[in-house]
């Protein structure tokens, strides 16, 4: 391994560590249709979202209400290059078209809360408007007994919730035939269009029941104009009011539904950190669904308190995250005027720890040479070639030379003894060091001893290395399977053994 390559890499991620582009890998868009509780709820979330990403940008846009500005805002994003477009179309049948060019154009495209007019869209996600319309029906007939009188206050005309919501509702009315729906008035989502559209009515409106605000502001807007109105001199006090989105918060429909002003809400969940996800496994080529439902809840009295309680707490930790967040924000901004000199210290750092590593892995060839030396040496030799056990000593003092020549003998008979015993039990994979210590008739510290002072190896360390060695042998010459080779060797499970063979070889025994 060189280290001319290694350094001028290390210079490399320095430089473009201080001359990357400020521009974020993603840069996601978001348009809404509108700016309300729900989609600053919605908005904030989505924010936290990008917080488990750090190369995460996101743009925000509000309609106010405006198809023409909604699509302007897609047309500008899909010119500014965006990676991908979360939106929720004012009117389905208007908007669409800019959804679809945005599409066109090769830009994913999460459709969320609402629908739009054709399938040119990545995914889409968001809860069953018509079933919460539905169960928001069942439940105004089991309250009313399936008699009375219901007043609708719809949404926006021409969205999707509003819609699906409505027939919903009125399939649900259809299994009450002696609940008359006096009306379905058309709002827009605001407290206001509800006020404006009961005071605009010109039809009776006294004796009702209940009114089902599509949502929950609708339907306090309802119960404000219609507590105003007298009937027989009286305010029209016995209303029953229910809507949906059941947001958290003091104003929230789960507040309301606490403290007496609605009967009910239903929670129309936002989910911003599911839609970011979302957008992500998109983005990043992960699995994905086209269809992400998303599950709401009923808020009767009987479980608003708890549920506000909850939701507070929800706020509260949420809250002590985005102060988490800016703190963090402003402790990385204060590090990037050290970015480069940071920078340049690891690079050091690295050097050296490189240079430790590449001494290390010298001094283990070096070991490791001397080891398979040994062992290439000691499996090599023809049993015939290998001195033989002298006679009987005679009692004439040595020479030095002869002395020596003694000792490599004694020192060759040794290893060649241990040949006979590792190559024995070779295949047994329980075989110990005790094992091999007592078919030599010698302790284990007397057996680790001389092996380590002759081969600089452990008594271990040889077998595995002599297994090893066999099974490359086996490999290369027979048809065995590579399992059938671990255990013939002593290796109790073949992927142990594949391990150990690419340690020692450096390939994997199925590259042979």
């Amino acid at each position: 391994m060189k280290l001319k390559p290694i350094i001028t890499l290390l210079l490399g991620l320095v430089l473009l560590s201080a001359c990357t582009s400020q521009r974020p890998r993603y840069i996601i868009g978001v348009s809404q249709c509108s700016e309300d509780i729900w989609r600053e709820k919605l908005n904030a979330e989505l924010k936290m979202g990008t917080y488990f990403y750090e190369d995460v940008e996101l743009r925000l846009a509000s309609a106010d209400d405006s198809d023409q500005k909604q699509i302007e805002q897609i047309n500008q994003f899909v010119a500014d290059g965006i990676d991908l477009l979360i939106v929720a179309p004012n009117q389905a049948a208007t908007v669409s078209p800019a959804i679809d060019q945005a599409f066109d154009k090769g830009i994913p495209v999460i459709v969320f809360d609402r629908k739009t007019n054709s399938e040119k869209f990545t995914a889409y996600i968001g809860a069953d408007n018509y079933e919460m319309g539905r169960i928001m029906g069942k439940y105004i007939c089991t309250q009313l007994g399936g008699k009375g009188r219901v007043l609708e206050i719809m949404g926006l005309k021409g969205s999707s919730p509003a819609i699906d919501r409505h027939n919903g509702f009125m399939d649900a009315m259809k299994s009450c035939p002696n609940i008359t729906v006096v009306a379905s008035l058309q709002g827009d989502w605001t407290e206001e269009s509800a006020v404006k559209a009961i005071k605009a009515y010109n039809g009776d409106l006294s004796d009702i029941d209940f009114v089902f605000g599509q949502n929950d502001r609708m339907a306090v807007g309802a119960s404000k104009a219609l507590s105003s109105l007298t009937s027989h001199s009286s305010p029209l006090t016995s209303i029953k009011y229910c809507g949906i989105d059941g947001l958290p918060g003091k104003e929230g429909g789960i507040a309301c539904v606490r403290d007496s002003v609605l009967e009910a809400t239903y929670i129309y969940p936002t989910h911003g950190d599911e839609v970011m996800q979302l957008a992500m496994n998109i983005l990043k080529g992960k699995p994905y669904q086209k269809d992400n439902p998303l599950m709401g809840a009923l808020v009767t009295r009987d479980n608003a308190k708890v549920m506000q309680l909850q939701n507070e707490e929800i706020a509260r930790q949420s809250d002590y995250l985005d102060q988490l967040h800016e703190q963090s924000d402003d402790y990385l901004h204060q590090l990037d005027a050290q970015r480069i000199v940071t920078w340049m210290a690891v690079g050091i750092i690295a050097l050296l720890l490189i240079a430790i590593v590449l001494f290390y892995r010298y001094h283990l060839n070096k070991v490791a040479m001397q080891r398979e030396r040994v062992i290439d040496t000691l499996w090599n030799i023809p049993r015939e070639e290998l001195p033989a056990e002298p006679e009987q000593p005679e009692e004439t003092p040595e020479t030095e030379e002869e002395a020596q020549k003694s000792e490599s003998a004694v020192t060759s008979r040794f290893l060649a003894r241990f040949k006979e015993v590792v190559e024995a039990r070779m295949s047994d994979s329980d075989v110990s060091v005790e094992d091999l210590a007592a078919d030599m008739n010698l302790s284990r510290v007397q057996l680790y001893r001389k092996v380590k002072a002759v081969t600089d190896s452990s008594p271990v360390e040889i077998l595995r290395t002599a297994r090893l060695k066999r099974a490359y042998q086996l490999l290369v010459t027979t048809d065995k399977t590579i399992s059938e080779v671990a255990y013939d060797v002593g290796f109790s499970a073949p992927s142990y053994f594949t391990k150990c063979f690419k340690d020692e070889f450096g390939i994997s025994p199925s590259d042979l």
